[in-house]
Order: C-alpha cells, then structure tokens, then sequence
C-alpha cells in the first residue's frame, strides 16, 4: 500500500501457472512414459512444452515415478528357462532339506580368467588432488593383457583344487577329466581317508566340458553325486557370486602365471573357513529366492 497498490490480489507472475497439473496433462505424461520408460525430463518438455517443474510434479506428486539405473542380468529368460530353473533349485533344496545331501559333503568349482595387472574396481582407483589439478587416469585393461585361466574347486571347508591351465591349452571333456577331476577326487581320496568319494555330490556349471557324456560317466565310476545346475544362472553358482570376485578384487600385479598361480593359492588359503561355509549357505538362500521369484535372477533382491 505505500507503493500506492489498491488491490490485494497477487499480481501476474511470470512462468506457467501451477495449474498445468491438470488431470489431461497428467495422462499425457503417462502416456510418454508407458510408450518410453527412458524417456528424460527434457525429452517430456519438447513433447509437452510443460515446463521443467510441471513435469518434475507430475512425475513425482501425481503419478509418483522414480527414475532408477537399469540392472544388468545375464541373459532375457524365456517362461521356459525361467520354469527350469525353479524346478531343478526345488529338487535341490528338497535333496538338502531331507538331508539326502548334505552341504559338507558338496564340492563345487568353475573356470575363470585372472588378469596379471589389476587395473581394480572404480572405488579403488579414486585419488586425492588438488584444487584444478587434473584427474588421475587408469589405463582400460585391454583384451590382449596378460592373463590365465584356472580351474578352481572348493567345499565348506577350504580349496580342494587350484589347478593353473598352461597358455594355448584348450579345455575339452579329456583335459577336464584327466587334469581336473582326477587331481581332485585324489584330494578328495586324501582329505577322506576312511570314506573316499562316499557320500561326496560335486557341483558345476552346464559348460560344454562339464555336461559331457565321458564325465557323467567318469564322475559316477568314481562314486560321486552331480548336483543339477540350471543353465545361465551364474547368480547359482558360488564360483561365480562370490569366489571369483572376492579374489580378483584382492589380488595384486603379477609378473607372470607362476606367481599368479602362487598368489591365488596363498589368498584363497587365507579365507576364513568360517566364510566358506557361509557360501554355501548363501546357496541354499539363493536357490530359495530364485523358487520365490518364479525363476527370474533375484540378485537385486539380496540384503
């Protein structure tokens, strides 16, 4: 009133009025994002010529949306794959839960491949700097970078097998059995002196060396039980969800495979028995989710 003003209404404010959130505008929005649920903010405006805070209110008063990073999964499941495997995790845990098998008398392994130079997760490259000083940089680990590949089995108690696959060696149903399982049911033998391969159920992947006809059949002649894995289910396999991350994120530059293969021995003898067992039991959990989420990878949902 000193400035002379008679009305006490607001005068005009520039921009659009909050009453853009009308119900049409609402449903227009929807539609944009059930067409494109990647579809950001800016992409909305051009489309709808709402302003920024329009879109941003009905994207979270009204039609309460979060945006969120996808995940990565292995592979798109079919309804059949995703029915196989729950069927084979319900055989499994009813094997487990009637005490038909036993988690300590189980041994499973894989294959995976382990970098000489550890170029490390993101975390652990960051660095302190100065103000305007640049960034550190790391050099992406190239395909051709010097690696090996080694064939790894382990049981709630500890490693039983840290086998090193020489460069150029291809890995067939022949080298599996004869440089692999044979070397393992001999620790086996030896870790068991009064009961061999009584009892003893080994677990690995579909890979094609695996699931051949020869190593059913050898694995059997020698008393050994083989635990059905589903097929592309890494979030199943303890090699894959903890061991092989848990050694690559410890391991330190290497000149070649010896001491590599050394390193590997001296880290995985260094874990806690106690986290071994774990694992295991971290199995089961996991066979359990995938039962529970009809097949889908559950991993997203682990606490």
């Amino acid at each position: 009133f000193r400035d002379g003003r008679e009305e006490i209404e607001d005068k005009a404010r520039p921009g659009r009025p909050i009453t853009e959130t009308t119900t049409e505008n609402i449903e227009q929005v929807r539609f944009l994002i059930d067409d494109d649920p990647y579809i950001t903010i800016e992409g909305i405006q051009e489309q709808t010529g709402f302003s920024f805070g329009t879109v941003q209110r009905i994207i979270g008063d009204h039609l309460k949306l979060r945006k969120i990073t996808a995940r990565y999964i292995p592979k798109d499941l079919t309804d059949l794959q995703r029915a196989e495997r729950v069927q084979i995790c319900k055989d499994n845990l009813s094997k487990f839960h009637q005490g038909t098998w036993r988690l300590c008398d189980t041994v499973t392994g894989d294959e995976s491949w382990f970098r000489h130079k550890q170029i490390g997760r993101k975390i652990s490259n960051k660095a302190w700097v100065g103000i305007g000083d640049p960034p550190p940089t790391v050099v992406r680990g190239s395909r051709f970078a010097s690696k090996t590949l080694f064939s790894i089995f382990f049981k709630s108690t500890g490693p039983m097998l840290i086998h090193r696959i020489e460069r150029g060696q291809t890995i067939d149903h022949h080298y599996y059995i004869n440089q692999c399982l044979r070397p393992l049911i001999d620790e086996i033998k030896r870790q068991r002196p009064s009961y061999g391969t009584d009892r003893i159920k080994i677990h690995h992947d579909n890979d094609r060396p695996h699931v051949h006809e020869d190593v059913t059949d050898y694995l059997e002649s020698n008393g050994l039980t083989i635990v059905p894995h589903p097929p592309n289910s890494p979030d199943l396999s303890p090699c894959d969800f903890w061991l092989f991350h848990l050694i690559k994120d410890n391991l330190t530059d290497q000149d070649d495979a010896e001491s590599l293969h050394d390193a590997v021995i001296d880290f995985m003898n260094s874990i806690n028995r106690e986290e071994y067992k774990k694992t295991f039991e971290k199995w089961i959990e996991r066979m359990q989710l995938c039962v529970d989420n009809h097949g889908h990878y559950f991993e997203h949902l682990m606490t």
